[in-house]
């Protein structure tokens, strides 16, 4: 007669694979680990976009950071953070890098970790950014050409506001200078503009008055070197063709106006090289994206099991050799 245990004992299947997580509790991907490795593979392709789309976002992540860490330096240096500057926030020249090296870093940092984790909703997140920068570029740049007429009275306010705020604001001060310099202009219309300036009216009482800034000299540096501030002292007082052996007499906006006319066809190229940038990074994370979901779809474990199941019919297990005595 035999034995009941070992009749139980030989009715369990010995071809069983232990589970080595058996007892463990079921994990949820979507809520605990979200950034633990993935537990499927990919193929070698999507494993080279994968890792393509993960180096192409930390550029533009380390990018961005660069961008911010410099709008704080600026805000931080120009103390335009105290209670008194404050609400002249919004005009500060630094509070634009602030914006778009937030924006870029959060909006790459996101890319750069969803394709390293293989994370479909922070993958989502930056292809949804991506689109919105795309949009928001394409914007601008249509409502900058339709307004192309406008923009030289636009220009002409903006400059004439640096030159009232040129030694209050570092920040207008160094563009105004590199424009002036660049250019070889002085002023917005003209030189006499630096009038409107309390520092550099005739009637102020310091010792610019009368002058113009050293950027708006023919020569500012002395010996190739060293700027020399008080070339442009007292220019405002001399008659024009006295003073224009000294200072640039014409204006920077139809200067200006004139080098983004002759510039147009290289900052359009300029543009057209962000778009594709951006739109070539939009792809790298869609086709991520949808070799996720093909990896992870449903049907993907049934074809490898019917891969598997065409290799031949496994042997059946042999019994164990006390339960075989036992039956005889």
């Amino acid at each position: 007669m035999a034995n009941p245990d070992s009749v139980c004992i030989s009715s369990v299947p010995w071809s069983i694979t232990k589970d080595p997580d058996a007892g463990l509790p079921e994990k949820h991907p979507g809520k605990w680990d979200l950034l633990l490795p993935p537990s499927h593979s990919l193929d070698f392709c999507s494993y080279c976009i994968k890792y393509l789309t993960f180096l192409w976002n930390l550029l533009f992540s380390v990018l961005g950071l660069l961008i911010l860490a410099f709008g704080i330096w600026g805000l931080l240096a120009k103390e335009s953070l105290v209670s008194e500057r404050i609400a002249h926030l919004g005009s500060d020249p630094m509070l634009f890098f602030v914006l778009v090296g937030l924006a870029v870093s959060t909006v790459s940092l996101a890319g750069c970790v969803g394709a390293l984790y293989e994370n479909t909703c922070l993958l989502k997140f930056f292809t949804g950014g991506v689109i919105t920068f795309v949009i928001l570029e394409i914007l601008g740049g249509l409502v900058l050409y339709s307004l192309r007429h406008q923009l030289k009275g636009s220009l002409q306010n903006t400059m004439l506001e640096a030159v009232l705020r040129y030694q209050d604001d570092p920040d207008l001060r160094f563009i105004m200078d590199e424009i002036q310099m660049g250019l070889q202009c002085c002023g917005a219309e003209s030189y006499q503009d630096w009038q409107m300036n309390i520092y550099f009216n005739c009637s102020s009482p310091g010792v610019q008055a009368c002058g113009v800034p050293a950027s708006c000299c023919l020569n500012p540096l002395e010996n190739g070197t060293i700027t020399n501030s008080q070339c442009g002292f007292g220019a405002l007082g001399m008659e024009e063709f006295e003073a224009q052996s000294i200072i640039s007499l014409g204006g920077c906006v139809p200067q200006l106006s004139r080098w983004l006319r002759g510039h147009r066809g290289v900052l359009s190229a300029y543009f057209v090289f962000l778009i594709l940038l951006e739109v070539g990074g939009f792809l790298l994370a869609t086709k991520l994206l949808a070799d996720l979901a093909f990896v992870r779809a449903p049907g993907s474990g049934t074809c490898l099991a019917q891969a598997g199941n065409s290799a031949g019919p496994t042997e059946p297990a042999a019994a164990a050799p006390w339960a075989a005595g036992d039956q005889s």
